[in-house]
Formats: C-alpha cells, sequence, structure tokens
C-alpha cells in the first residue's frame, strides 16, 4: 500500500510539474480569439449568443486584459518592444451582417477594437456587410477589416494561378474599396499549405492565422498565427470561455494530440476534454 502510495504521489507531482512548465514555456504567449458570429437568432454551431458574448468582453475588462491590434503585437515583436500587460487580440472571420448590428455596439460600450477577416466574394450577398458598411465601420475605428481569402476555397487543393488569385484577389479587393493597405490573411477553416504561406507573404501579408487553442508566442512563425475559437451552442460559456483562454497551455497540446489520434482511435479521442 505504501509503495502504491508513493507511485502515485510520484505520478501527481509529474504531472503538476510538466503543467506548470507548461505554463511556464508560455508565459509571454498572447491570447488571439477567434469569433464567428454573434446573434441571437442563427443557431450555426459557431453562433454565440448576444448576452454571451457581453459577458466574455466584460470578463476581459474586468480581468486586466487590454485589446491590441494585430499590427501592435508584430510591431513589438519585431522591435522588442514591451506589450502591455495581459494584451489579447480579438477577431471575427466571414463579415456576416451581425457584426454590424451585434458586435460594433459592444466594441463601442467597452472601448475595445477587432479585427474582421472578410470573404471579399461574399461581401454584399444576403446575410452579409456590404461595402458601404465595411467602409463605414473601417472609418469609425473600432474595427479594421483584412482578409479571409476572395471565395472561401480550400487552399490545400489550390495551387499556382488559382491559388494566387484566390490570395492576392482579396488583397486587391479590400485595398480597392476601401483605400488602405490589407495586412493579414486568415485562412480558411485554419486550412493552409507551404505553398499558401509563402503566397500571402509573397503578396505583402504581414501575417497569416490558422485556429487552434494555444498562444501565439514571438518564435511562431507568423504566417501560421494561433487563435483560440470561440463557439456557441454549448451550456456555460463564459466557463468554456475562461477555461479556453486561461488553459491555453493545457488545452492546445491536448486538442492536437485529439485531432492526430481521432481518426485511428475514436473512441479514445472523445474521451479527451476539451471546453
Amino acid at each position: 500500500m505504501k509503495k502504491f502510495l508513493a507511485v502515485m504521489v510520484v505520478l501527481l507531482l509529474a504531472v503538476a510539474g510538466f503543467i506548470f512548465w507548461l505554463f511556464v514555456r508560455a508565459k509571454d504567449g498572447v491570447p488571439i480569439l477567434v469569433y464567428h458570429r454573434i446573434s441571437d437568432t442563427d443557431t450555426n454551431p459557431t453562433t454565440l449568443k448576444v448576452a454571451d458574448f457581453e459577458a466574455q468582453l466584460k470578463y476581459l475588462v474586468d480581468n486586466g486584459y487590454r485589446v491590441i491590434a494585430p499590427d501592435d503585437l508584430i510591431d513589438a515583436w519585431k522591435s522588442g518592444k514591451t506589450l502591455p500587460p495581459k494584451p489579447i487580440v480579438l477577431t471575427f472571420d466571414d463579415g456576416h451582417e451581425d457584426i454590424y448590428k451585434n458586435v460594433f455596439p459592444l466594441l463601442q460600450k467597452y472601448n475595445m477594437r477587432a479585427t474582421i477577416f472578410i470573404v471579399t466574394d461574399h461581401i454584399g450577398m444576403k446575410d452579409y456587410l456590404s461595402w458601404d458598411f465595411v467602409r463605414a465601420l473601417q472609418a469609425g475605428g473600432y474595427m479594421d477589416f483584412e482578409s479571409h481569402t476572395m471565395s472561401y476555397k480550400d487552399l490545400t487543393k489550390l495551387k499556382g494561378d488559382k491559388l494566387w488569385n484566390e490570395i492576392y484577389g482579396s488583397k486587391q479587393a479590400i485595398e480597392w474599396y476601401l483605400k488602405k493597405p490589407a495586412k493579414f490573411i486568415a485562412y480558411p477553416e485554419g486550412k493552409y499549405t507551404l505553398d499558401a504561406e509563402d503566397t500571402s507573404k509573397e503578396v505583402g501579408f504581414r501575417a497569416g492565422f490558422i485556429e487552434d487553442y494555444g498562444l501565439a508566442v514571438n518564435d511562431s512563425n507568423s504566417y501560421v498565427l494561433t487563435r483560440i475559437p470561440v463557439r456557441g451552442s454549448n451550456s456555460h460559456t463564459l466557463l468554456r470561455f475562461r477555461l479556453r483562454l486561461e488553459g491555453s497551455p493545457i488545452f492546445a497540446p491536448l486538442h492536437r494530440f485529439k485531432e492526430d489520434i481521432s481518426e485511428g482511435n475514436p473512441e479514445i479521442a472523445d474521451w479527451i476534454f476539451i471546453p
């Protein structure tokens, strides 16, 4: 019995030490959050209710987080400039009209800013922002609009001119309609290839973004910066949000492990808890 207890103590200490090491390794990491839809009527799994979204913004304010722009993050990494305490980046994908209806008023209320990655061919379509709204929101100072590609194609299946047109076409559209540089790209569904990275760099984007559960760190590849997805359609939304935000050093490697084994061992993957 004593031997068993000793083994358990050693195992617990080892686990605690490993978790401590994960947090120490990520101490300079910056959380980049990615949202999709904020709505009380849409039932898409990526949709967050308006009250839940506001509760998350209030949590960030109450707990001392400082919202910065992607430019601030890249500039600090390049220059060595110190970031504010508890920096965080807010991003939204797709460019649905609820950005204007539900997100913009809350960003104003809490004096926050966000980066909106838009699919340029979708602008003006039903349920999406129009270019007039995009221009007005860009001018308002609370939002910056960047690329989510031209037509939301799977970049892993594109090569050559088709890949170039999908990436560069969106950059051209943003710069034409908004009369400002397009500096950042978020790859559709977080899928990318080395060619997509190289093309993004070649056309002049400063950085590219995917979805993951990890923090962005200075030694990261700036064309594959991780973002923590914030989902809706589940219970204990604020608790799950806090777990993803504050427990990122733990849940990021767990999520990657779960993804790695999900095809060959789905029954084991199902047991791995990701908030």
